[in-house]
């Protein structure tokens, strides 16, 4: 059974920072590229970060630039999203993700594997 398992967000002040881990079961992280995705109140789903297979290829979303980083531990089957310099509208629910391999890239809008939210909360 395929399950991505995201921690507990928490609750953090602006200017704080907060790491979500999402732990992978499954299937074989290695041949895939992982995703982190938010949804905050009232909007759309969005992509935030994402990192290719070999860890080499790395995206952001412009609003997270510079103060969220992607990583991922094939060998413990985990992900990770340390969120820094946390602002109120970070506030949402945090999903991890996976996509297939389809080459050293990762894309901020596509997934094969989705895993149960996370709320995050920043207060200002």
């Amino acid at each position: 059974e395929v399950q991505l398992v995201a921690s507990v967000g928490g609750l953090a002040q602006a200017g704080g920072s907060l790491r979500l881990s999402c732990a992978v079961s499954g299937f074989a992280l290695d041949d895939y590229a992982i995703v982190w995705f938010r949804q905050a109140p009232g909007t759309q789903r969005e992509g935030v970060s994402c990192m290719s297979v070999d860890h080499g290829t790395t995206h952001y979303a412009d609003y997270v630039k510079g103060r969220f980083t992607i990583s991922r531990d094939n060998a413990k089957k985990m992900v990770y999203l340390q969120m820094n310099s946390l602002e109120s509208e970070d506030t949402g629910v945090y999903y991890c993700a996976a996509e297939m391999f389809t080459g050293y890239v990762c894309s901020l809008d596509k997934y094969d594997y989705w895993g149960q939210g996370t709320q995050v909360t920043v207060s200002s």
